[in-house]
């Protein structure tokens, strides 16, 4: 059973950043591929961003391409999503996933087997 902890949430104003974080079960990097998603109140769960098994291959969703950046750190079993120049519509809950499929990089959540409980992320204007 693969765990996931998100941290690093909070409250920010728009143009400055935060760096998210998603602790998991030992050695789930060199298993999964990882992504990340979000929710906002009255909306469904929307794809951020996502990360090949090895580490190599990013993918990220239009509306955060070149402000967001995901990375894997194998050894500490830690991925993070660093968010520079936020905007209040970037307010939701964060979530962390992991996907067992060679490839990953899916763009559903329902191409992710694993979810943490997800950490709330409020941008103010």
């Amino acid at each position: 059973q693969v765990q996931l902890v998100e941290s690093g949430g909070g409250l920010v104003q728009a143009g400055g950043s935060l760096r998210l974080s998603c602790a998991a079960s030992e050695r789930t990097f060199s298993n999964y591929a990882m992504g990340w998603f979000r929710q906002a109140p009255g909306k469904d769960r929307e794809f951020v961003a996502a990360i090949s098994r090895s580490g190599d291959i990013t993918t990220y969703a239009d509306s955060v391409q070149g402000r967001f950046t995901i990375s894997n750190d194998y050894a500490k079993n830690t991925m993070y999503l660093q968010m520079n120049s936020l905007k209040p519509e970037d307010t939701a809950v964060y979530y962390c996933a992991a996907d067992r499929t060679p490839i990953g990089l899916s763009r559903s959540s329902w191409g992710y087997d694993y979810w943490g409980q997800g950490t709330q992320v409020t941008v103010s204007s």
